[in-house]
């Protein structure tokens, strides 16, 4: 999942370790090898009615930007997604490592597959309907994928650009058809979509918010903070990014899928925007509260990690934070600047702002450890190796003396939370160390994550991360650093450094060809791809995070899925 950040980052290290002894850790192994196949697991236990009720307090500092699932692109509401939006297939909502797995959802099966991988059929189940009344058909579904490119999704580009058609909707949106992509059979209960060549990912594609199914009559711009009618548990009764989201139950919800869209505990999921982070611990602590989104802050975590450990919840990721650096502007148009910056990162320094060795370590590719094509490598460290040793300051200082791009004025954009802003301050300082005129622009969560993509605000340097949508290399590489993820001047343009190297592109387009019929070798060209676009310089990659999720005394059934974390519908508070 990508996102504009969830964080876990607390900073001591002696704290850390009690953090994670108390930990409900999932695995950090390999990912899924087939999206199209699911395994024959019950999913999670069945529904426990003793357990449904009552009103579940989450809180963040700032909310997330729209509420549109096909337009936002934050892990903070692609989790809350997961209980109210549905689409053909679904990642199955366990803990663990089988919350990877791709099973059915509106669809009754999983597709047939024909004509060589680029023909999918699903038959939709029956006696759906959405929150507003109307029952789904096969309208809904074609007028939701034409609805993707209408309203410039993120990943049109890069996700859905392989329908038939997609070529001619990503150029001129409004008028989008997908006539001959996307193909509904009233009579057949059927719907029929149709790719210009096989995508083994595609069924990981089908399974995320932006491909969710949404009225036919939903309009075609950002629907913003009016919420859209949903299939899931729940509804959005409100929303106001600068108080609160509230979630009810949908009236009209039956359980279709224990695995894909399972029934709901709470009654009602209350969202509240605006607090301290400071005031967030103490919520939870004081049972006034049930969980926070947001990172503790330090003065808190001594008692957290003893009285509160029990609360405490620890998950390794397969995530990265880092920074980008705008390659068509000044100062970060010239490669020399870019790798200059890479060699100054003293990363160690960074874990430390983050919260610690316990809860990250240091980074020096896109793709994550133990994330599907990893490979250990490390140009931009002392002495150069296989991981990250120490900053080399003085080859950094050579470079930008070579570049002649000292004294030039360099703007770095973060999110205005302490931790965001702690790594913003000493990236500002090591710029000054460089010899430029560094300056720090914070700016809300609820805004930062759009602004820095929009190419109209010249950011020419932004702190950010990414927090994998499924597990492919692709996701990272293809999604954040492709051509296709390029889109000047649009509020959903993900390649927010501008990189755009048509040999690496084609190299990207073969590994995805490749992946069609041979994963391991893929996996060695994304490999090598990650090696060939870090020599370019366009993100300096800081940290591999782990997450933190504190919830309250009351909370029960806590359960970490790998793709899309808490699975915040199965928390009990009764």
């Amino acid at each position: 999942m990508s996102r504009s950040t969830r964080r876990g980052a607390l900073a001591a290290a002696t704290v850390a370790l009690a953090l994670t002894a108390a930990a409900c850790s999932s695995s950090d192994s390999d990912s899924s090898d087939n999206p199209s196949a699911s395994s024959s697991g019950s999913g999670s236990s069945a529904f426990q009615p003793q357990h449904q009720g009552g009103t579940l307090q989450l809180m963040a500092h700032a909310a997330a930007g729209t509420l549109d699932p096909q337009v936002n692109y934050t892990l903070q509401y692609w989790q809350l997604y997961q209980s109210m939006y549905d689409g053909l297939l679904a990642f199955k909502k366990v803990g663990g490592q089988e919350s990877f797995t791709v099973v059915p959802d509106l669809a009754a099966a999983m597709p047939k597959v024909t004509n060589g991988g680029r023909t999918y059929t699903f038959t939709l189940r029956k006696g759906i309907t959405f929150s507003n009344g109307k029952a789904l058909t096969t309208d809904d579904v074609v007028a939701s994928f034409q609805r993707i490119f209408k309203v410039s999704s993120p990943t049109a580009g890069t996700f859905y650009n392989g329908i038939v058609g997609a070529d001619a909707c990503i150029k001129k949106p409004a008028s989008c058809t997908l006539s001959k992509g996307v193909i509904g059979d009233a009579k057949a209960n059927t719907v029929t979509i149709n790719l210009t060549a096989a995508d083994s990912e595609f069924p990981y594609k089908l399974a995320v918010p932006h491909a969710s199914v949404v009225p036919k009559d939903s309009p075609t711009k950002d629907a913003g903070t009016k919420p859209l009618p949903s299939t899931g548990a729940y509804m959005a009764a409100s929303y106001d990014p600068n108080r609160e989201l509230k979630l009810v139950r949908n009236p009209h919800f039956k359980e279709w899928s224990r695995q894909a869209s399972p029934q709901g505990y709470p009654d009602v999921i209350d969202y509240t925007f605006g607090q301290t982070v400071e005031s967030e611990v103490t919520a939870v602590e004081n049972g006034q509260a049930d969980w926070m989104f947001d990172a503790p802050p330090t003065d808190r975590l001594n008692e957290m990690g003893t009285k509160y450990a029990s609360q405490t919840h620890v998950n390794p990721l397969t995530a990265f934070w880092y920074a980008t650096l705008n390659v068509n502007m000044a100062p970060f148009n010239n490669k020399l600047a870019r790798q200059a910056i890479n060699y100054a990162v003293d990363r160690a320094a960074v874990v430390q702002l983050y919260g610690g060795t316990n809860l990250a370590s240091p980074a020096c590719t896109i793709l994550p450890p133990g994330f599907p094509g990893h490979v250990d490598s490390c140009d931009y460290t002392k002495g150069g190796g296989t991981t990250w040793k120490a900053a080399d300051l003085a080859k950094a200082k050579e470079l930008v003396k070579k570049s002649g791009t000292a004294g030039q004025e360099v703007g770095i954009v973060v999110q205005d939370d302490d931790v965001n802003k702690s790594i913003g301050q000493y990236l500002q300082s090591l710029l000054t160390q460089l010899g430029y005129k560094a300056k720090l622009k914070p700016l809300s969560p609820n805004i930062q994550f759009t602004y820095i993509q929009n190419t109209k605000n010249k950011v020419q340097l932004a702190l950010t991360s990414w927090y994998q949508d499924y597990p492919a290399a692709s996701d990272f590489l293809n999604v954040l650093l492709s051509c296709a993820s390029y889109h000047p001047g649009s509020d959903s343009s993900i390649n927010i450094s501008g990189f755009c190297d048509k040999g690496i592109d084609t190299k990207m387009h073969t590994a995805l060809k490749t992946a069609q019929t041979d994963a391991k070798s893929a996996n060695q060209q994304w490999g090598a791809i990650d090696q060939q676009v870090m020599a370019e310089s366009p993100v300096v990659p800081l940290i591999n995070p782990k997450l933190v999720d504190f919830t309250s005394k009351r909370v029960g059934n806590y359960q970490f899925s790998k793709q899309f974390y808490m699975l915040v519908g199965q928390l009990w508070v009764k």
